[in-house]
């Protein structure tokens, strides 16, 4: 057998400038590898238990499943389903709810309880879920009773342990009598989670591998789940998965606490299978469908519709990079190149009702999602894509990780890192001013519409006034087209400044934009990038 090499990130991520795109609209349906065994009436399917079996149970044993699993071939999860869970709406299975009074740990008295998630519709994998209580694992096997049927149906759920599509965290996280979801695994690899007061917007993912690429994305997905029992006064709970795909086995180890910003620390070590080229670090999705930078064509009396308006980035050398984000007509990707990254996310700025104006969406409410690598990543760049949507039920918008040097066959990789999710899980800084709004639209006295105004306000941190405060000269710059009419001025009301510049395309399909501020005493603002493309 090969002797197995293992890296630690400090020596693995190197920088890329490749490119690339992100799974199907609709994160629900993408389609990852299941060995679809519809079950008739009279072929119940058999029970069996794989990887979560009741027994003496330590952290290492996933990694070590994972590791064994690894010197496997890929055998796609198999288990038949009921023909009327597989064939179940989205709707009917939505009114599929488990039972509070059947919650794990919903008699002990603890902090946190858990809940199971039915199989169904487009949730048809299954995933198999165990309970440790100290270094004993217990697996948990279905059953109908805990389910229930809001819409008053009889429910075609099996007798046989057919296992579970997912599991969801509650906390008390709003009030202290009261338990609320504040964290939920369901679908491939996909996880979500929330901070006090919000509601659901951005989620993450475990991998990502060959996105973009034109044989199609290979969809990555947790077979199983271990759920340690948390103690009487733990603000933390602890969850331990297995992640298996055609190129690469894992063990992942979630620790949530919940607050006013919900943070994960995630632990991962990485088999491949065979050698990896395209992957994605720390992945994270979310929903853009357009906002005051771009406008055009929108007929709508909602202001802004988004759960994240801009990919926030604080690179290697501390410099602080604003993108706010696009709906675009073609497929965009976008690459920012780095080492030893301080950090990355999905933001969501806006925070004002007025900003929205959508009594049920509360966008304002929708948690920013900030990774925090917990060691040095090395070279890699911090990869955006932007897909073209014409709904807000579609999560068009991607971001990740991507090391220049490919995963290899018969390699272990470790990395860490800490997701934040909460109204402003900003990164400490220096930075004075940040970027609080950018405009566009077709420039005054022409009647070319690839002829655009831009408009950028920064904002002072904690009110900061600038009225006294000497001026910065500012630097904007294209990488196609030519920039003219630059201006800056001071914005009294946010208390900051504002820049305005004219981009004529000048025939180009698109163009990169940068704008900087620079301060003659010790203030900084936030680089702001953008991309334009024509219509």
């Amino acid at each position: 057998m090969k002797k197995t090499q293992k890296h630690q990130m400090g020596n693995l991520w190197q920088k890329t400038q490749q490119i690339v795109v992100a799974f199907s609209l609709v994160s629900v349906t993408a389609s990852y590898a299941y060995a679809d065994d519809t079950m008739n009436g009279d072929q119940p399917p058999q029970p069996y238990v794989q990887y979560t079996k009741s027994g003496p149970y330590d952290r290492n044993q996933v990694i070590q499943i994972a590791k064994k699993l690894s010197h496997s071939p890929y055998q796609a999860p198999r288990e038949p389903l009921p023909k009327k869970l597989v064939d179940m709406s989205l709707a009917d299975y939505q009114n599929i709810l488990f039972q509070p009074a059947q919650a794990i740990w919903g008699k002990d008295n603890l902090p946190f309880k858990m809940q199971l998630l039915m199989r169904g519709s487009y949730f048809k994998m299954p995933v198999e879920i165990a309970k440790v209580d100290g270094d004993q694992a217990q697996h948990i096997a279905f059953s109908p009773k805990y389910f229930t049927n809001t819409a008053g149906q009889a429910l075609p759920l099996p007798e046989q342990d057919i296992g579970f599509s997912g599991l969801s965290l509650y906390y008390h996280l709003n009030q202290p009598e009261t338990y609320n979801k504040v964290m939920q695994f369901q679908g491939a690899s996909y996880f979500k989670a929330i901070g006090k007061g919000e509601s659901w917007g951005a989620s993450a993912r475990g991998l990502a591998i060959d996105t973009a690429d034109p044989k199609g994305e290979e969809i990555p997905v947790f077979r199983a789940f271990w759920v340690e029992k948390p103690s009487a006064s733990s603000n933390s709970i602890v969850v331990n998965a297995l992640l298996d795909s055609p190129s690469v086995t894992g063990a992942y180890r979630f620790t949530i606490r919940p607050n006013d910003d919900t943070v994960v620390d995630v632990e991962a070590s990485l088999f491949p299978r065979k050698d990896i080229r395209k992957v994605g670090l720390a992945p994270m999705n979310s929903m853009y469908m357009f906002s005051t930078n771009d406008r055009q064509n929108i007929d709508d009396y909602r202001p802004e519709v988004h759960n994240s308006d801009g990919l926030l980035m604080v690179n290697g050398k501390g410099e602080r990079l604003w993108r706010p984000l696009n709906n675009p007509k073609t497929l965009q990707m976008s690459s920012f190149v780095d080492e030893a990254p301080i950090g990355f996310g999905l933001m969501q700025r806006d925070r004002k009702f007025s900003d929205y104006q959508d009594l049920k969406a509360n966008f304002q409410d929708r948690p920013s999602l900030w990774v925090e690598p917990i060691g040095n990543w090395g070279k890699g760049s911090v990869t955006l894509i932007e897909i073209p949507s014409d709904s807000e039920i579609h999560n068009n918008i991607v971001a990740y990780w991507q090391p220049k040097d490919p995963l290899k066959a018969g390699s272990e990789y470790d990395f860490s890192y800490r997701l934040h999710w909460g109204q402003s899980p900003h990164p400490p800084s220096n930075t004075t001013y940040i970027v609080s709004g950018t405009y566009s639209g077709q420039a005054p006295g022409s009647s070319d519409a690839n002829k655009r105004i831009f408009v950028i306000d920064y904002s002072g941190a904690k009110g900061k006034s600038v009225v006294n405060a000497p001026m910065p000269t500012v630097n904007v710059t294209a990488s196609a087209g030519k920039v003219s009419n630059v201006s800056l001025v001071k914005n009294p009301h946010n208390p900051g400044y504002r820049v305005r510049f004219i981009l004529d395309a000048d025939g180009q399909k698109s163009s990169e934009l940068r704008a900087e501020l620079t301060f003659s005493d010790n203030r900084k603002a936030e680089t702001w990038l953008d991309r334009w493309t024509a219509n």
